[in-house]
């Protein structure tokens, strides 16, 4: 059997604090464009839906470390549901049909934790 030896002096296994994540959510929008015109969440103005969305997080002072990230992602395999997009940790995944839409899972669920339930998507809805 084998030691293991520590980098302090007491030799001890160190205290281990949770570690925290360095964003609280993150959100991940779907942005993927398909050449052979089979449905995909571009054709539903997703990158202008991120764009506010990334507006609206800074504006409310909910962007950085700690907080919130909005970043882009090819597809997800939810294309039946498009436009979507993904909250994480929580797993939560949304569709949406314009910037009202943006602002209220903003407010809702990235300031206020509230989950905006008629956006949801079924978990059995996929590609």
């Amino acid at each position: 059997m084998t030691e293991t030896k520590f980098n302090n002096e007491s030799g001890k296994v160190p205290d281990l604090q949770p570690l925290k994540s360095y964003y609280e959510r993150h959100v991940f929008f779907c942005l993927n464009e398909r050449k052979n015109g089979e449905p995909c969440c571009a054709q539903y103005q997703a990158q202008q839906a991120f764009d506010h969305c990334k507006t609206q997080v800074k504006a409310a002072g909910l962007a950085g470390p700690g907080q919130v990230r909005v970043n882009k992602a090819g597809c997800m395999d939810r294309c039946a549901a498009g436009p979507v997009l993904v909250v994480y940790p929580e797993a939560v995944w949304y569709t949406y049909l314009d910037n009202a839409d943006i602002d209220e899972i903003v407010a809702s669920h990235l300031k206020n934790g509230q989950v905006v339930e008629r956006l949801l998507i079924p978990p059995t809805l996929g590609r």
